[in-house]
């Protein structure tokens, strides 16, 4: 089992950028996939990112491709979300989550960090 706990949201402009984290608990964090999801107001739950166990390999949605780095770092046990080019449209509240396999249901949750991009 594995325990999330995300950091690093906030209130910035157009075009600012952010770095959200998400520190792993227990001492298996590199054998899990990790994912990074957000959900804004009114909407579902969408995917943003995700990294591989090795941190090797990596996808993005098209909606941040080009903008959104994920990283992680399995000495810290910790996953990053670097955001640049923040647009309004990226106002969420965004959660990291993590997976034994490459595909189906990731079945550990953080509680969220809000970020909120002002025009």
């Amino acid at each position: 089992q594995v325990q999330l706990v995300e950091s690093g949201g906030g209130l910035v402009q157009t075009g600012g950028s952010l770095r959200l984290s998400c520190a792993a608990s227990g001492r298996t964090f590199s054998s899990y996939n990790m994912g990074w999801f957000r959900q804004a107001p009114g909407k579902e739950r969408e995917f943003v990112a995700r990294i591989r166990r090795s941190g090797s390999i990596t996808y993005y949605a098209d909606s941040v491709k080009g903008r959104f780095t994920i990283s992680r770092d399995n000495a810290k046990n910790t996953v990053y979300l670097q955001m640049n080019s923040l647009k309004p449209e990226d106002t969420a509240v965004y959660y990291c989550a993590a997976r034994a396999g490459l595909s189906g249901n990731y079945a550990y949750w953080g509680q969220g960090t809000q970020v909120t991009v002002s025009s």
